[in-house]
């Protein structure tokens, strides 16, 4: 029987539509170098052409700023 892995020693890849780390998995086994999205539904926005991963200047990108209220909410 073969011996177990930990998570920590499994490869990552970097998911190329929200930029989140995202770990190997056993039904990715055959096709891992093909696999470039960490989820269905990265995947999805990949398709329709949604951006999600934020700007590298740390800003979400135009026409998203956050309105500031009084009272923390």
């Amino acid at each position: 029987m073969p011996r177990m892995r930990r998570k920590g020693d499994l490869p990552e890849k970097i998911c190329a539509q929200c930029g989140r780390p995202f770990a190997w998995r056993k039904k990715w086994e055959r096709v891992w170098e093909e696999v470039r999205y960490c989820s269905d539904r990265c995947r999805a926005e990949a398709r329709r052409g949604r951006h999600a991963a934020p700007e590298p200047d740390g800003s979400a990108g135009p026409g998203t700023a956050r309105t500031v209220r009084p009272g923390g909410s």
